[in-house]
């Protein structure tokens, strides 16, 4: 007999002790839905050929894993043994201790967000952040929003809506998403005027575009491009004095945001903040998670009059950063105030690292595992900072006969291992691994490489 009268009950099941035991691990409502969806797929399938209805032990049973498949989580870390350092895909930079214990601090507690201790009233959450940028850069003055992209809108909205701003060709970039330069000068209410052409542009080109309707003009640093050969561009100070010789607002999205000089390590100089501030920019904005190893987040600096401008639009409300990027992109500005940037700030320790310490890590993790090989390679910055820019770096590679096995394996270990195949091998760089974290790769690659080999 296979009757649909042999199901139990919802109430028969949250009677039972394995019941009582799933309501108290994820709530009442939840397991009666859970159930139910399992009870109603029962109903759908009793008619099908060698379908047995199910017993009790078998809906609570189907209806654990049903709520184990709901409540399994999808944003989880990943050890990052790809080679790059500033990965778009896992997360960008990540965050200093300091920082996540003002994440921890801020978030688990009240604060003063925007409140103000002197006066007992109402304060604002634009002075967190804008008081340390001002001690780190004599900026006049900064505004916070929640990425680098809200901070290029935000910009155009307020202050050149319904006029007309110059950019190079050569500038006109798309970044990750499908996020381009000329769609937000156009959703801002702006004229884009375009001069040059891709690979030349002169200042002659910038200054014949000039008119009465031409309110600033823009430069979109390539941060994930670059344009080789028969090229050339004129220098940010010349673009800048131009500009301003015409009573033009200049304006500089810098995108990686480095505040470090990198030729130091090995790679090819990034524009920094300072260069550009230095340069003349009335207004520079950049990522928070880049090159500066903060939080997600997009910072405007510059002028005092053209930021007050854009921190009472209702636009920046809405666009505004919260009270934990706010925590831990003053702790990482703190680094950079106390000089102990290289010691703590998880990108720049990457990118410092010399070779042989990362050699010396990929021998330990051979010696340890009893496999592989240790080989020269590349690591990449990454994330649109220096594009085709490379480290040297030593790589642990492994020789399987199916690399995508292994690569799937440890992806769904925990924590999931990201590695990378380079000529039919799969390596691992422990560039972007810290060092804290090498015995967790140790171990959960062993346990992956059990199964791997069974």
């Amino acid at each position: 007999m296979n009757s649909l009268s042999q199901l139990p009950s919802v109430d028969q099941a949250l009677s039972s002790s394995c019941g009582a035991e799933m309501v108290e691990n994820y709530g009442h409502s939840l397991v009666v839905k859970a159930i139910r969806s399992i009870l109603e797929q029962a109903r759908k399938d009793h008619l099908k050929k060698d379908f047995t209805i199910p017993d009790l032990d078998g809906i609570l049973d189907a209806a654990e894993n049903l709520l184990s498949q709901w409540l399994k989580p999808t944003l989880f870390p990943v050890l990052n043994a790809t080679g790059v350092i500033i990965h778009t895909n896992l997360g960008r930079a990540p965050l200093s201790d300091d920082a996540l214990k003002a994440v921890k601090e801020v978030g688990q507690n009240y604060s003063t967000l925007e409140f103000d201790l002197d006066s007992g009233g109402r304060g604002s959450r634009l002075v967190h952040a804008e008081s340390l940028f001002q001690q780190l850069l004599g900026v006049e003055s900064a505004l916070v929003v929640n990425n680098n992209a809200s901070a290029v809108l935000l910009m155009l909205t307020v202050l050149t809506q319904g006029n007309k701003v110059i950019i190079s060709r050569s500038q006109l970039v798309e970044i990750g998403g499908g996020f381009r330069i000329p769609d937000v000068l156009r959703h801002s209410g702006t004229e884009l005027v375009e001069v040059g052409t891709t690979n030349k542009v002169h200042l002659s080109d910038y200054e014949k575009a000039f008119s009465e309707e031409t309110i600033a003009v823009m430069r979109a640093h390539s941060s994930n491009y670059k344009i080789v050969g028969f090229t050339s561009e004129p220098d940010i100070k010349e673009i800048a004095t131009s500009a301003h010789e015409k009573g033009l607002w200049f304006f500089d999205d810098l995108g990686s945001g480095a505040l470090l000089d990198t030729s130091v390590y090995g790679l090819k100089h990034e524009p920094t903040v300072q260069e550009s501030l230095a340069a003349g920019a009335d207004l520079v904005c950049f990522s928070g998670d880049k090159l500066l190893g903060g939080p997600q987040g997009g910072i405007i600096l510059g002028r005092k009059d053209l930021i007050d401008q854009l921190k009472v639009h209702p636009l920046a409300r809405a666009i505004r950063a919260d009270k934990m990027a706010l925590a831990a992109l003053s702790a990482t500005l703190e680094h950079y105030i106390k000089g102990e940037v290289l010691d703590k700030v998880p990108v720049w320790q990457m990118i410092s690292a010399s070779g042989d310490e990362i050699k010396s890590r990929a021998e330990n993790w051979k010696k340890t595992l009893g496999l592989g090989d240790v080989i020269e390679s590349k690591s990449m910055v990454g994330g649109g900072s220096l594009p085709g820019e490379t480290l040297p770096s030593s790589v642990w590679a492994v020789s399987v006969d199916h690399p995508q096995t292994l690569l799937a394996g440890l992806r769904k270990s925990t924590p999931a291992i990201i590695g990378r195949i380079e000529n039919d091998r799969v390596v691992f760089d422990p560039r972007t691994i810290l060092p804290q974290s090498d015995s967790d790769f140790i171990q959960v690659f062993k346990r992956t490489w059990s199964n791997y080999e069974k």
